[in-house]
């Protein structure tokens, strides 16, 4: 088998988002939700699954119970629920505003040198979006959001990631020309006091054993494949500004009162961005109570996505597809963390967010 497919599989199985939160197989518990890690699972009927979180009155949720949607009406389709990025800006303007790592960001274009030929290159990409609603018992102003915005909470949520802090001076986009189309254009990353943050996920499972496969299969190769994922982010309170703008995309008719957002704006393979984000506002006729809003969104490679042919043409990989294990429908998605899929990853990191919320 070739080194790519192998490479693309094995990080597949590991893609990183928020610093990642440890849930459980997918095939053994499809809709638990765990709150932080040290917690037992959540009753099944925690996460309600609905079309829409903004069509249902936040008044008829239930305490404890989270609204979520992941935009996928045949959830067995292997890219079900991945949407090409250019068609989620045209159909879901504000969401992809919001959810963009950085006004006006675009598809990246880039330069790639093979065999010492120089040539231009425009990478897409399409979009996994998973969106949650809770209710938290207490009035916005009780919320401390700074609380979350920092280094030690993420280190709280999944042991199998690492996570340490990153000089801004250091974020891969700022020294390394071959990524500066990740650069910001309008400030630095991890500008006027956010967390900036560098994360390791170290491969589980039988993945580990097949990147030395690739490895072994491609020596004298100068280019190996990693026994690990590696990300950067950016973590920060919302200005008042920003969030006001919110309350287009949560469709809530109460004043935003404060967001929270972490930007993952570099990672070594498979993905370009990925972001988290919660948006707070009081209760319609109920301001002792908040209403919080989620998304989660993951921007993968569309390469990675169209070899299902040369997927196919390998035995061994035709349950491996690249579109199957990152949408949870492969036997291969395993273990205790995010390698069980994006769906289950994003409905278990919603949760943990909701429990931690509750408990301060």
């Amino acid at each position: 088998m070739r080194t790519h497919l192998t490479a693309s599989l094995a990080y597949a199985l590991a893609l990183p988002l928020l610093g990642g939160y440890s849930a459980p197989a997918l095939a053994q518990a499809k809709e638990s939700t765990p709150g932080m890690a040290a917690q037992a699972p959540a009753a099944p009927e925690r996460i309600r699954e609905v079309p829409s979180v903004t069509a249902l009155d936040p008044a008829q949720i239930r305490p404890g119970t989270i609204l979520f949607t992941d935009h996928r009406d045949n959830p067995s389709a292997p890219e079900n629920g991945l949407t090409p990025y250019l068609d989620w800006v045209r159909n879901r303007p504000a969401e992809a505003a919001a959810l963009a790592p950085f006004p006006g960001y675009k598809e990246p274009d880039y330069t790639v040198t093979v065999n010492g030929v120089t040539k231009p290159r425009h990478e897409t990409l399409k979009v996994y979006v998973a969106e949650g609603r809770f209710v938290v018992a207490r009035p916005p102003e009780a919320v401390d959001l700074a609380a979350f915005a920092t280094l030690g909470f993420v280190q709280t949520m999944d042991p199998a990631i690492k996570h340490r802090a990153l000089s801004p001076a250091d974020v891969t986009p700022t020294k390394d020309p071959a990524a500066a189309f990740a650069k910001r254009p309008d400030r630095p990353w991890c500008a006027d006091g956010a967390a900036c943050i560098e994360s390791r996920y170290d491969l589980e499972g039988k993945l580990p054993l097949g990147v030395k496969l690739a490895n072994k299969l491609e020596e004298g190769s100068s280019k190996k494949i990693a026994e690990f994922v590696s990300f950067q982010s950016e973590l920060r309170t919302l200005p008042p500004t920003e969030a006001a703008s919110l309350a287009k995309l949560t469709k809530l008719d109460t004043a935003v009162t404060g967001g929270l957002e972490q930007t993952i704006f570099w990672v070594n393979q498979i993905l370009r961005f990925g972001k988290f984000l919660a948006v707070f506002q009081p209760m319609p006729g109920d301001p002792a109570k908040t209403v919080v809003t989620t998304y989660m969104a993951l921007a993968i490679k569309a390469d990675v996505l169209d070899r299902k042919a040369e997927y196919a043409r390998v035995p061994v990989l035709k349950n491996l597809l690249p579109a199957q294990v990152l949408m949870g429908n492969s036997s291969f998605n395993t273990g205790n963390s995010i390698s069980a899929g994006l769906p289950t990853y994003a409905r278990n990191r919603i949760a943990a967010f909701a429990d931690a919320l509750a408990k301060r």
